[in-house]
Protein backbone atom coordinates (compact mmCIF):
# COMPACT_ATOMS: atom_id res chain seq x y z
CA UNK A 1 0.00 0.00 0.00
CA UNK A 2 1.42 3.40 -0.95
CA UNK A 3 1.76 6.19 1.59
CA UNK A 4 -0.98 8.78 2.01
CA UNK A 5 0.97 11.78 0.61
CA UNK A 6 1.94 9.82 -2.50
CA UNK A 7 -1.64 8.69 -3.02
CA UNK A 8 -2.79 12.29 -2.68
CA UNK A 9 -0.24 13.39 -5.26
CA UNK A 10 -1.53 10.80 -7.71
CA UNK A 11 -5.14 11.73 -7.13
CA UNK A 12 -4.43 15.45 -7.33
CA UNK A 13 -3.76 15.09 -11.06
CA UNK A 14 -7.51 14.82 -11.61
CA UNK A 15 -7.87 18.48 -10.69
CA UNK A 16 -5.77 19.65 -13.63
CA UNK A 17 -7.58 21.17 -16.61
CA UNK A 18 -6.31 18.77 -19.27
CA UNK A 19 -7.81 15.26 -18.85
CA UNK A 20 -4.95 13.74 -20.84
CA UNK A 21 -2.49 14.65 -18.07
CA UNK A 22 -4.08 11.96 -15.89
CA UNK A 23 -2.84 9.22 -18.19
CA UNK A 24 0.47 7.58 -19.00
CA UNK A 25 -0.49 8.02 -22.66
CA UNK A 26 -3.28 10.07 -24.28
CA UNK A 27 -6.61 8.26 -24.32
CA UNK A 28 -7.63 6.93 -27.69
CA UNK A 29 -11.14 7.28 -29.11
CA UNK A 30 -12.81 5.65 -32.10
CA UNK A 31 -15.79 7.58 -33.50
CA UNK A 32 -18.01 5.62 -35.88
CA UNK A 33 -20.19 7.73 -38.20
CA UNK A 34 -23.17 6.31 -40.08
CA UNK A 35 -24.69 8.94 -42.41
CA UNK A 36 -24.62 8.79 -46.23
CA UNK A 37 -24.43 12.55 -46.94
CA UNK A 38 -20.95 14.12 -46.60
CA UNK A 39 -22.47 17.53 -45.81
CA UNK A 40 -24.93 16.25 -43.23
CA UNK A 41 -25.40 17.65 -39.76
CA UNK A 42 -24.27 14.27 -38.44
CA UNK A 43 -20.92 14.92 -40.09
CA UNK A 44 -20.75 18.29 -38.33
CA UNK A 45 -21.55 16.56 -35.04
CA UNK A 46 -18.81 13.95 -35.56
CA UNK A 47 -16.27 16.59 -36.59
CA UNK A 48 -17.00 18.81 -33.58
CA UNK A 49 -16.80 15.80 -31.26
CA UNK A 50 -13.43 14.76 -32.70
CA UNK A 51 -12.07 18.32 -32.63
CA UNK A 52 -12.98 18.68 -28.95
CA UNK A 53 -11.30 15.39 -28.08
CA UNK A 54 -8.11 16.67 -29.69
CA UNK A 55 -8.43 19.95 -27.80
CA UNK A 56 -8.48 17.86 -24.61
CA UNK A 57 -5.12 16.37 -25.61
CA UNK A 58 -6.49 12.94 -26.43
CA UNK A 59 -6.35 10.95 -29.66
CA UNK A 60 -9.26 10.15 -31.96
CA UNK A 61 -9.85 8.40 -35.27
CA UNK A 62 -13.06 8.93 -37.24
CA UNK A 63 -14.50 5.95 -39.14
CA UNK A 64 -16.95 7.30 -41.73
CA UNK A 65 -18.63 4.05 -42.74
CA UNK A 66 -20.17 5.33 -45.97
CA UNK A 67 -16.91 6.94 -47.07
CA UNK A 68 -15.19 3.62 -46.33
CA UNK A 69 -17.87 1.78 -48.35
CA UNK A 70 -18.31 -0.51 -45.36
CA UNK A 71 -20.33 -3.64 -46.12
CA UNK A 72 -22.89 -4.12 -43.30
CA UNK A 73 -23.85 -7.67 -44.32
CA UNK A 74 -22.83 -10.52 -42.03
CA UNK A 75 -22.27 -13.55 -44.26
CA UNK A 76 -23.00 -17.08 -43.11
CA UNK A 77 -19.36 -18.21 -43.06
CA UNK A 78 -18.32 -15.18 -40.98
CA UNK A 79 -20.66 -15.74 -38.06
CA UNK A 80 -18.87 -16.06 -34.69
CA UNK A 81 -18.14 -19.68 -33.83
CA UNK A 82 -18.41 -20.97 -37.40
CA UNK A 83 -15.67 -23.56 -38.17
CA UNK A 84 -12.88 -22.03 -40.24
CA UNK A 85 -14.20 -18.52 -39.72
CA UNK A 86 -11.49 -15.96 -40.46
CA UNK A 87 -11.82 -12.22 -40.12
CA UNK A 88 -12.03 -10.33 -43.40
CA UNK A 89 -9.51 -7.54 -43.91
CA UNK A 90 -11.93 -4.66 -43.27
CA UNK A 91 -13.16 -6.16 -40.00
CA UNK A 92 -9.62 -6.95 -38.85
CA UNK A 93 -8.62 -3.31 -39.41
CA UNK A 94 -11.58 -2.03 -37.38
CA UNK A 95 -10.92 -4.45 -34.53
CA UNK A 96 -7.27 -3.40 -34.48
CA UNK A 97 -8.36 0.21 -33.92
CA UNK A 98 -10.92 -0.77 -31.29
CA UNK A 99 -8.36 -2.86 -29.44
CA UNK A 100 -6.21 0.25 -28.94
CA UNK A 101 -9.16 2.48 -28.02
CA UNK A 102 -10.30 3.57 -24.58
CA UNK A 103 -13.67 4.86 -25.79
CA UNK A 104 -16.02 4.14 -28.70
CA UNK A 105 -18.69 6.60 -29.84
CA UNK A 106 -21.38 6.00 -32.45
CA UNK A 107 -22.84 8.94 -34.40
CA UNK A 108 -25.95 8.31 -36.50
CA UNK A 109 -29.45 9.49 -37.43
CA UNK A 110 -32.56 7.61 -36.37
CA UNK A 111 -34.43 6.18 -39.34
CA UNK A 112 -37.85 4.75 -38.51
CA UNK A 113 -36.90 4.84 -34.84
CA UNK A 114 -33.76 2.73 -35.31
CA UNK A 115 -30.08 3.13 -36.22
CA UNK A 116 -29.27 2.89 -39.95
CA UNK A 117 -28.45 -0.54 -41.37
CA UNK A 118 -24.78 0.39 -41.74
CA UNK A 119 -24.49 1.00 -37.97
CA UNK A 120 -26.28 -2.25 -37.18
CA UNK A 121 -23.93 -3.95 -39.64
CA UNK A 122 -20.92 -2.51 -37.80
CA UNK A 123 -22.28 -4.06 -34.62
CA UNK A 124 -22.91 -7.40 -36.35
CA UNK A 125 -19.59 -7.64 -38.20
CA UNK A 126 -17.13 -5.71 -36.03
CA UNK A 127 -18.27 -5.34 -32.42
CA UNK A 128 -19.76 -8.82 -32.43
CA UNK A 129 -17.03 -10.51 -34.48
CA UNK A 130 -15.96 -12.85 -31.68
CA UNK A 131 -19.00 -13.03 -29.40
CA UNK A 132 -20.94 -16.30 -29.73
CA UNK A 133 -24.47 -16.97 -28.43
CA UNK A 134 -22.85 -19.08 -25.68
CA UNK A 135 -20.74 -16.10 -24.60
CA UNK A 136 -23.83 -13.91 -24.39
CA UNK A 137 -25.93 -16.37 -22.38
CA UNK A 138 -23.03 -17.09 -20.03
CA UNK A 139 -22.23 -13.37 -19.54
CA UNK A 140 -18.72 -13.72 -20.94
CA UNK A 141 -17.56 -10.21 -21.95
CA UNK A 142 -15.77 -9.52 -25.20
CA UNK A 143 -11.99 -9.47 -24.79
CA UNK A 144 -11.53 -6.48 -27.12
CA UNK A 145 -14.40 -4.29 -25.89
CA UNK A 146 -14.46 -5.13 -22.18
CA UNK A 147 -14.09 -2.04 -19.99
CA UNK A 148 -14.16 0.52 -22.82
CA UNK A 149 -16.43 3.57 -22.71
CA UNK A 150 -19.37 3.33 -25.12
CA UNK A 151 -21.27 6.50 -26.01
CA UNK A 152 -23.78 7.52 -28.66
CA UNK A 153 -24.74 10.78 -30.38
CA UNK A 154 -27.91 10.50 -32.46
CA UNK A 155 -30.27 12.80 -34.33
CA UNK A 156 -33.79 12.62 -35.67
CA UNK A 157 -36.23 14.78 -37.62
CA UNK A 158 -38.83 14.08 -34.94
CA UNK A 159 -38.50 15.53 -31.45
CA UNK A 160 -37.50 13.72 -28.28
CA UNK A 161 -40.99 13.99 -26.76
CA UNK A 162 -42.50 12.50 -29.94
CA UNK A 163 -40.11 9.54 -29.76
CA UNK A 164 -40.96 9.00 -26.10
CA UNK A 165 -44.70 9.25 -26.76
CA UNK A 166 -44.44 6.51 -29.39
CA UNK A 167 -42.22 4.30 -27.23
CA UNK A 168 -39.33 4.46 -29.67
CA UNK A 169 -36.82 6.12 -27.39
CA UNK A 170 -37.32 3.62 -24.56
CA UNK A 171 -37.12 0.71 -26.99
CA UNK A 172 -33.91 1.99 -28.58
CA UNK A 173 -32.24 2.73 -25.28
CA UNK A 174 -33.09 -0.67 -23.80
CA UNK A 175 -32.67 -2.90 -26.86
CA UNK A 176 -29.60 -1.22 -28.34
CA UNK A 177 -27.66 1.00 -25.90
CA UNK A 178 -27.98 -0.91 -22.64
CA UNK A 179 -27.98 -4.30 -24.33
CA UNK A 180 -24.69 -3.66 -26.13
CA UNK A 181 -23.06 -2.28 -22.99
CA UNK A 182 -24.15 -5.39 -21.09
CA UNK A 183 -23.19 -8.15 -23.52
CA UNK A 184 -19.82 -6.65 -24.48
CA UNK A 185 -18.88 -5.70 -20.92
CA UNK A 186 -18.40 -2.02 -21.75
CA UNK A 187 -18.86 1.09 -19.58
CA UNK A 188 -21.98 3.15 -20.29
CA UNK A 189 -20.89 6.53 -21.65
CA UNK A 190 -24.43 7.75 -22.22
CA UNK A 191 -26.60 8.56 -25.23
CA UNK A 192 -27.13 12.19 -26.27
CA UNK A 193 -30.00 12.65 -28.72
CA UNK A 194 -30.84 15.78 -30.69
CA UNK A 195 -34.31 16.01 -32.21
CA UNK A 196 -35.84 18.35 -34.75
CA UNK A 197 -32.89 18.09 -37.15
CA UNK A 198 -34.40 19.06 -40.50
CA UNK A 199 -33.41 21.06 -43.57
CA UNK A 200 -33.23 24.74 -42.76
CA UNK A 201 -32.16 24.18 -39.16
CA UNK A 202 -31.66 27.61 -37.56
CA UNK A 203 -28.05 28.65 -37.07
CA UNK A 204 -28.70 29.34 -33.39
CA UNK A 205 -30.12 25.87 -32.85
CA UNK A 206 -27.24 24.25 -34.74
CA UNK A 207 -24.69 26.16 -32.66
CA UNK A 208 -26.49 25.15 -29.46
CA UNK A 209 -26.39 21.48 -30.42
CA UNK A 210 -22.73 21.57 -31.42
CA UNK A 211 -21.90 23.17 -28.08
CA UNK A 212 -23.69 20.28 -26.35
CA UNK A 213 -21.69 17.87 -28.53
CA UNK A 214 -18.45 19.52 -27.38
CA UNK A 215 -19.57 19.21 -23.76
CA UNK A 216 -20.31 15.51 -24.31
CA UNK A 217 -16.82 15.03 -25.76
CA UNK A 218 -15.20 16.76 -22.78
CA UNK A 219 -17.25 14.59 -20.44
CA UNK A 220 -16.08 11.42 -22.21
CA UNK A 221 -12.46 12.62 -22.11
CA UNK A 222 -12.77 13.25 -18.38
CA UNK A 223 -14.30 9.82 -17.84
CA UNK A 224 -11.56 8.00 -19.75
CA UNK A 225 -8.91 9.94 -17.83
CA UNK A 226 -10.60 9.02 -14.54
CA UNK A 227 -10.74 5.36 -15.60
CA UNK A 228 -7.01 5.41 -16.34
CA UNK A 229 -6.22 7.15 -13.06
CA UNK A 230 -8.24 4.60 -11.10
CA UNK A 231 -6.46 1.75 -12.90
CA UNK A 232 -3.08 3.33 -12.18
CA UNK A 233 -3.82 3.73 -8.47
CA UNK A 234 -5.14 0.15 -8.30
CA UNK A 235 -1.99 -1.20 -9.95
CA UNK A 236 0.21 0.72 -7.48
CA UNK A 237 -1.85 -0.61 -4.56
Amino acid sequence: MIAGPIRFAVRSLSHMNNPALNMSHPARHVVVLGHPSPGSFNHAVAERYCATIRECGQQVVLRDLYALDFDPRLHADKRPGEPGNRLSGDVAREIGMLREADAITLVYPLWFGMPPAIIKGYVDRVLGAALTPHDITEDIPDSVLHGKRFATLSTSATTGPWLEEHGQWQALHQAFDLYLVSIFGMRDGGHRHFGGIVDGLADERAAEILQAVAEAARKTCGATAADAEAAMVESID
